[in-house]
């Protein structure tokens, strides 16, 4: 989903447009945390009331609530947002990214098979000239659309294959475009 947005200057305006992740991961985020904690937590108070160290269980509980409330927050600061200077990324954690015209060396789009399964989702890579990753949006989080957006704005060739590729094919034609723990082969 995408939201135009202008940001002002004192010399000028310019028109911004900023992508958010799927919105129904949040929702599902939000209860799995309620359905996974408010049995857990139920049983514990019951539990301890008796005995009076319930505190200890309502200290761990607002903990968790403390977690949960961070992980909204971060989720609803994901962005990634393109207009005149670029493409900037900010992150789940907070890491920032900006991706100017002209420094980007490759995009790469390409198909993924979901581990086990027939299903693919989009894969786009934005990587620098020498071959170190800038951006990755999954299709688990962004659309494809908005991936095409990306695509566009930076104004270099992208890369297609052809046909979906598995994890392992995609680890052995762009290593360094992975997560170090994708690296690791699995099951070969």
């Amino acid at each position: 989903m995408s939201e135009p947005a202008e940001v002002g200057t004192d010399v000028a305006v310019t028109r911004e447009t900023v992508l958010r992740p799927h919105r129904h991961l949040f929702t599902r985020g939000i209860v799995a945390v309620l359905a996974l904690t408010t049995p857990v937590f139920a049983v514990l108070y019951w539990l301890t009331i008796p005995s009076g160290a319930w505190v200890f269980v309502l200290i761990a509980h607002l903990v968790v609530i403390a977690a949960t409330v961070v992980g909204v927050a971060s989720f609803l600061n994901t962005t990634i947002s393109y207009g005149p200077d670029g493409v900037r990324e900010r992150g789940f954690f907070g890491r920032t990214v900006h991706v100017g015209h002209g420094e980007a060396g490759a995009v790469i789009l390409v198909q993924v098979y979901e581990r086990s399964t027939l299903d693919v989702l989009p894969q786009l890579f934005v990587a620098s000239p020498e071959g170190r990753l800038l951006i990755r949006m999954r299709g688990q989080f962004w659309s494809a659309d908005d991936m095409e957006r990306i695509a566009e704005e930076l104004d270099v060739p992208v890369t297609r294959p052809e046909e979906p590729m598995t994890h392992g094919q995609l680890r052995r034609a762009w290593p360094r475009l992975l997560y170090w723990f994708e690296r690791i082969p699995v099951g070969r």
